[in-house]
């Protein structure tokens, strides 16, 4: 597991990242990771504790799938990164992983009363946030040797989950919302 070091200050309140293996025991980490940062950023940013269990299993459910469907073919020593941005009015949750993507707009929500096994964590993304988008991605990395001397590794593509919470959205939106 890799974390930066604190966070950095960008144009933004805050930015920290996390990468981790594709194993589903590393939820522990992930989740202990957002525990800490959350409770960092909350001193500044109150109203970020009134999202923060809803957060946490929108982040539980979106790692979980791109471990279990998106890296179900890749070793497991294969990356998943997590990227957190907290702006003043809202905070976003990047899930990166390097799997096959996936159309979200071909999955059908399961009907009422019916019940089935999975199906059910892309439906369930879309009510605990504001806004939920999953893109495709190609990133051309380079190494960390000082910038003359740098190479271009091969590019990957990897998709994006991007889950977004603004600070004036209800910490009731469950409540509120019709969960099938």
């Amino acid at each position: 597991m890799k974390s930066s070091v604190g966070c950095i200050k960008l144009n933004m309140l805050a930015r920290d990242h996390l990468t981790v293996h594709s194993h589903l025991e590393e939820l522990t980490a992930v989740q202990q990771w957002f525990r800490s940062l959350v409770s960092q950023l909350a001193v500044k940013t109150p109203w970020i504790n009134e999202q923060f269990d809803q957060l946490n299993l929108a982040l539980a459910e979106g790692f979980t799938n791109a471990v279990r469907h998106a890296h179900a073919d890749l070793p497991p020593a294969t990356p998943i990164e997590i990227e957190l941005v907290l702006q003043s009015a809202q905070i976003e949750i990047c899930i990166f992983d390097q799997g096959k993507p996936f159309d979200p707009n071909s999955l059908t929500e399961p009907q009422p009363g019916v019940l089935r096994e999975g199906g059910y964590g892309w439906f369930l993304l879309r009510r605990l946030a504001d806004q939920v988008t999953y893109d495709r991605t190609l990133v051309v990395p380079c190494d960390e040797r000082p910038f003359g001397e740098r190479s271009r590794k091969m590019p990957v593509h990897r998709n994006c989950l991007r889950i977004v919470k603004n600070m004036g959205a209800s910490a009731s939106k469950l409540k509120t919302s019709k969960i099938v």
